[in-house]
């Protein structure tokens, strides 16, 4: 077991008294990540292309976007309100749920690519049901995985090495992104199918997915047995609480009240970006399709290139995250914000280049630039929010902290409704129109002003 020793304190208990941690224990204690991101990416790179091969309508495409940030609104304040008054011998706090959330995120991605092999028939009520009920269960479940990981961070990890912790988790999330994406692309090359018939999703598909769950198997596994959380005395000793803090009943409004107001600044910032990355996950390959490949039918081969291409693009994005990241964990406190807005200017210049490009290898830069601003909203937002935090209700703020990233989404496609066809039901204009939402989130971080809980 990779446990955290306790320090001698002298008495003092605040936030500082967290010891610092090995390098192992925290990498362990996100490992898992890279599972569950390998999750979140399966489905966020094949949505589109799985709900159009299923024969939805591109002007409908918001409605099956609007379930999985709906799911995580509801789902993550939940867990973070249980996991802080959780505790099982043996097993941890935040672990339970992470183990729970593994189990039957595995299940639902055997499920959900086989939408179109029931007979249900193109465009049918049935396969669209069985596609958008399959999508909220996926999501739901990786909610409860992956709201774990960050508690973690914020329970067993002091503010000196925090900044260094999430840029780790960063780092792990987007290698699991990269596997996620390239598997379609590479399966194809090895010679697995890419087309199927009329409403089915492709093999290459399908066998990306059930590989993904094996993985997120293993790596959630890694991170049950080898992380012991600091259980119930220790954690309130060294966040300056008592035992019975996490509690006491408090509602969510009041909360909300309390919260610090950097967790108000930070959700202005996540607003436009997550709105913008909404965006490139609805139409992202029916934008490439048309630019590139000149086609928006998804019946075509050309299309389930394009969407192979999307992957492609999708894992250089995490790579351009993953070397982000560790450029990141070197930023120091006083250079966070400049960084901050630095990258989500660069991600909002890769959106825009999207519109005009129309070459399939030019487009690696703009997902270069994409993936910039990716591994900062990976690093800083909950960096920033847990220094200002203390050690109570840290769960339950942190799910509620999750309404900026799910929100945003929800209105984003909502608005797709009106918006997508009053600019001529253009996927590309769509995208540029996610490079605007994340300069006017890099333009808004001057508004953030660090706090923290000591």
């Amino acid at each position: 077991m990779l446990e955290a020793k306790p320090v001698d304190n002298h008495g003092e208990e605040s936030k500082q008294s967290l010891p610092n941690l090995p390098i192992t224990t925290i990498w362990m204690i996100s490992f898992g990540f890279l599972g569950v991101q390998m999750a979140f990416s399966l489905q966020s790179a094949n949505m589109g292309r799985i709900f159009q091969t299923l024969g939805a309508d591109p002007t409908q495409l918001g409605f099956f976007f609007i379930l999985p940030p709906l799911a995580g609104l509801i789902v993550q304040p939940i867990v973070g309100y249980l996991s802080d008054r959780t505790w099982i011998p043996k097993i941890g706090r935040r672990l339970p749920y992470l183990i729970v959330g593994t189990i039957v995120a595995v299940i639902v991605m055997c499920l959900l690519p086989n939408a179109g092999s029931f007979g249900f028939g193109f465009g049918s009520l049935m396969a669209l049901t069985f596609g958008a009920v399959a999508i909220l269960f996926m999501d739901l479940s990786s909610n409860v995985a992956m709201q774990p990981f960050k508690m973690m961070v914020g329970d067993m990890v002091n503010e000196k090495q925090k900044g260094f912790a999430y840029s780790i988790q960063s780092f792990l999330s987007n290698s699991g992104a990269v596997l996620a994406s390239i598997f379609p692309f590479i399966l194809t090359i090895m010679g697995v199918a890419n087309s199927a018939p009329k409403g089915v999703i492709p093999p290459s598909v399908v066998i990306s997915f059930y590989a993904g769950a094996i993985i997120l198997i293993i790596c959630s596994v890694f991170t049950v047995i080898k992380v012991k959380e600091y259980p119930p005395a220790e954690y309130a000793a060294y966040h300056g609480i008592t035992e019975g803090s996490n509690k006491e009943k408090v509602g969510i409004f009041q909360l909300l009240r309390n919260a610090p107001k950097v967790f108000w600044t930070i959700t202005v910032v996540q607003f436009f970006c997550w709105m913008g990355f909404q965006y490139l996950w609805t139409y992202g390959t029916g934008a490439i399709s048309a630019n590139v490949w000149n086609t928006s039918d998804p019946t075509t081969a050309a299309y389930q290139s394009a969407g192979n291409w999307f992957g492609v693009l999708s894992a250089v994005q995490a790579i351009g995250a993953v070397l982000w990241s560790l450029v990141l964990s070197r930023v120091q406190r006083d250079k966070r914000k400049p960084a901050y807005a630095l990258s989500l200017a660069l991600g909002g210049i890769g959106f825009g280049s999207v519109f005009f490009i129309h070459n399939q290898w030019a487009l690696i830069v703009s997902f270069i630039l994409i993936g910039i601003a990716w591994a900062a909203m990976m690093t800083f937002p909950f960096t920033i929010l847990t220094n200002a935090l203390t050690g109570e209700k840290m769960g339950t703020y942190l799910g509620l902290f999750n309404g900026s990233i799910c929100l945003p989404q929800i209105i984003a496609s909502c608005l797709s409704f009106i918006l997508f066809p009053a600019i001529g039901s253009s996927m590309p204009a769509m995208i540029l129109i996610s490079g605007i939402l994340l300069v006017i989130g890099a333009l808004s971080v001057s508004i953030i002003k660090e706090t923290s809980a000591n």
